[in-house]
């Protein structure tokens, strides 16, 4: 009787234990991947561009007009000048300016708007601005030598068109920042100082509080002098357009963590953490896109990582590309190359085709 009991007993403690097998939770699936652009914007235009000139000479694009006409330089074939070309469908090649490499020179900030083009133009004669226009063939123009000490922070914002002028910021000679302009057809350029550090963004909006360690502090009008206070994140980096703010901090894992929040404070989005890093100076371009990069267990062997754009208009993270590198942003187009310094292949996407 009593060894009935204990095989009952055992039976028991054999079906309790297989209750438990049964109703146990699974652990937890990791999360999918991340759709890919392809699935995500089947109809976006995107394109791949070779790194060469059909001379042979190697390209370097600083702006694409759409995703098969870019504005860039190249050497010349004997290597003594560097040129600012337009580069379009096919062979089509056309030279805008061309500096001799003795000059040390360098083709820096292209802005356009409509078919204006703008650039700063680095030689040893210190900086000069200069435009041309993009359909009528006519040959580049100097706008002015009279650019200050002029502050250009690698983003779309270093040359600003407005209607009309073209506008840039300088250190101020005593303290504070210079805000000028020129009108596009040339003459005196128009200054004035403000307190701060200030920076250009969306036109007509400017933002302040570059030099301060958690970065911008407020927004101001141009046009109309109104300001704003942008929502600053405890112990983050933030930048700023008048849409959207980013910021970067540490999470409680000493993690990175990067957010995207309106300007007013509302709407705070997690973009991405851990591994995530930003890889260009704009925030959420085209009002909608953040673009960040994230470590893989590939990146140490190849020096790229993982691109990928967080969209704010859906709430979902679309992967570009698995491996990317010289990531680059302008005039809503994303471009990015893969492959190796010997051997590689630039990548375009055009956002505002979404």
């Amino acid at each position: 009787m009593k060894a009935h009991r204990r095989q009952m007993a055992g039976l028991g403690v054999a079906l309790v234990a297989g209750a438990a097998l049964i109703w146990a939770p699974s652990p937890a699936e990791p999360a999918p991947p991340p759709p890919t652009a392809a699935q995500a914007w089947p109809d976006a235009q995107k394109g791949t561009l070779p790194p060469d000139l059909p001379d042979g000479t190697a390209y370097d694009p600083g702006l694409f007009l759409d995703i098969r006409t870019s504005v860039g330089s190249a050497p010349t074939r004997d290597g003594k000048h560097i040129r600012l070309v337009i580069r379009g469908p096919g062979e089509a090649v056309r030279e805008l300016r061309r500096l001799p490499l003795t000059q040390n020179p360098a083709f820096v900030s292209p802005s356009v708007a409509g078919d204006i083009l703008v650039w700063a133009e680095s030689t040893r004669a210190g900086l000069h601005l200069w435009t041309a226009d993009l359909r009528a063939g006519r040959p580049a123009r100097l706008l002015t030598g009279d650019i200050g000490d002029a502050r250009l922070y690698q983003t779309q914002y270093d040359l600003v068109i407005s209607p009309g002028r073209v506008n840039w910021v300088a250190a101020a000679p005593e303290a504070g920042t210079e805000i000028r302009s020129v009108a596009l057809t040339g003459g005196p350029v128009a200054k004035r100082v403000v307190p701060g550090n200030w920076a250009l963004t969306a036109w007509p909006w400017m933002v302040d509080g570059l030099a301060d360690i958690s970065g911008a502090s407020r927004l101001r009008s141009l046009v109309t002098g109104e300001e704003r206070a942008v929502p600053i994140t405890r112990l983050s980096e933030t930048a700023c357009t008048p849409l959207w703010c980013r910021a970067v901090s540490l999470d409680d894992d000493g993690y990175p963590k990067i957010e995207v929040v309106r300007t007013d404070g509302g709407e705070r989005r997690l973009v991405a953490r851990e591994t995530a890093r930003t890889v260009i100076s704009d925030v959420a371009v085209l009002g909608r896109f953040e673009v960040f990069a994230r470590v893989t267990p590939a990146s140490e062997l190849t020096g790229r990582d993982e691109l990928l754009v967080y969209d704010i208009e859906t709430n979902r993270t679309v992967r570009v590309s698995p491996e990317a590198g010289n990531v680059r942003y302008r005039n809503g187009v994303l471009e990015w190359t893969t492959g190796n310094a010997e051997s590689f292949l630039r990548h375009v996407l055009d956002l505002r085709s979404i």
